[in-house]
């Protein structure tokens, strides 16, 4: 028969696991600004010439790959709409979060009426990151960002049309769109939200964003 004080003992062990469990996914509590685990690959960017606030780069595919976020690293997606490339980008965003062990926590916006309180929602959970997913999103995001400079945002699939320095973008021949003011873009292609595309987007713009290489619009070529 077991003794009382080993019983205790047992049970203290598995309160004080669960309290470990739970203080890791306490957002309230402020950490150390994140820091990448691992480097850009060659071709990224050029490091002789940084780029400059909203310009376009051309990653060589795959440079991102060894680029990996730090452990406790805090993001929320932000969703809105339910069309096949907003799912497309949710399904990456999740995919990539399982795989690196990222405390992510989802925002949906409920129709058109929600969309700036989302944001709204979302930068009041104090995330490390902010991962927008959904065209719908666009003209609300360059209302919000430009007050919330200490928070960083990530677009995926479209982009904004005046960025601030803390929203970066990933975009793609079949994706592009800037916002209703100036269009859809004439080569907008839902097909081109494939799998593996997205799931790119994901990686090459968590790595820029992790090496301060934001503000900027990352263009995914071939893969």
């Amino acid at each position: 028969m077991r003794s009382p004080l080993r019983a205790v003992a047992t049970l203290a062990a598995a309160a004080a696991l669960v309290t470990g469990c739970g203080s890791g996914d306490d957002w309230s509590q402020p950490h150390a600004k994140p820091t990448a685990v691992g480097m850009l690959g060659a071709g990224f960017t050029d490091p002789s010439a940084p780029p400059t606030p909203e310009a376009t780069v051309t990653p060589r595919p795959g440079s991102w790959k060894g680029v990996h976020p730090p452990k406790g690293y805090r993001v929320v997606l932000l969703t809105a709409g339910d069309d096949r490339p907003a799912r497309a980008l949710v399904s990456a965003v999740k995919d990539w979060a399982a795989s690196e062990h990222v405390d992510l926590r989802t925002v949906a916006a409920d129709g058109p009426h929600d969309l700036v309180p989302a944001i709204d929602r979302a930068i009041g959970m104090g995330p490390d990151l902010v991962v927008g997913a959904g065209n719908d999103l666009v003209d609300p995001l360059a209302v919000v960002t430009a007050s919330h400079l200490s928070q960083q945002f990530l677009v995926v699939g479209a982009e904004l049309a005046e960025p601030t320095h803390n929203v970066t973008a990933v975009d793609w021949s079949g994706a592009s769109f800037r916002g209703e003011g100036l269009g859809m873009s004439s080569t907008y292609d839902p097909e081109s939200f494939t799998a593996a595309r997205c799931a790119a987007a994901v990686r090459a713009g968590v790595a820029a964003v992790l090496h301060d290489l934001t503000g900027i619009v990352i263009w995914l070529g071939r893969l």
